[in-house]
């Protein structure tokens, strides 16, 4: 774990959380570095919700995205960052306006390409699941 990397000087307070996280409601709960996992909960507000009354499915995406996307920022050092390059989101039943969890993990990390997966849960039912691919970049000077 890199202290001065993005992700865990968020997780100590010295950053805000970024900004499309906070309008989800998000948190994370649980990172583990070296197991590169995340456990994110999220506050679906009626903001969020469609006309049926459920969590707009761009909604949940983007919760999943703030789920797997963090799971590999948790690994990386200082000055690095990793882009999703696409994002497969497969929606198994509504949500409802509350709370969700979010589980997000590394199931392969190279040295540039990293294959991520997840899983958005809510009454202890799977809502929503995601396969992600990110690339690792270095930021410039």
């Amino acid at each position: 774990m890199d202290p001065q990397a993005f992700f865990w000087r968020t997780m100590a307070g010295e950053l805000p959380p970024p900004r499309a996280f906070q309008t989800l409601g998000g948190r994370i709960v649980h990172a583990d570095a070296e197991a590169g996992t995340v456990e994110a909960t999220f506050q679906a507000t009626e903001a969020l919700a469609n006309p049926m009354g459920h969590v707009q499915g761009g909604f949940l995406a983007a919760m999943l995205d703030d789920t797997l996307g963090p799971a590999l920022a948790a690994t990386l050092a200082r000055g690095q960052f990793a882009p999703t390059l696409q994002l497969s989101v497969t929606f198994l039943r509504p949500a409802k306006t509350g709370l969700l969890q979010g589980t997000g993990r590394v199931v392969r990390r190279g040295r540039e390409v990293c294959h991520l997966a997840g899983e958005l849960r809510q009454d202890g039912e799977v809502v929503a699941s995601a396969l992600a691919t990110a690339l690792v970049r270095q930021a410039g000077p």
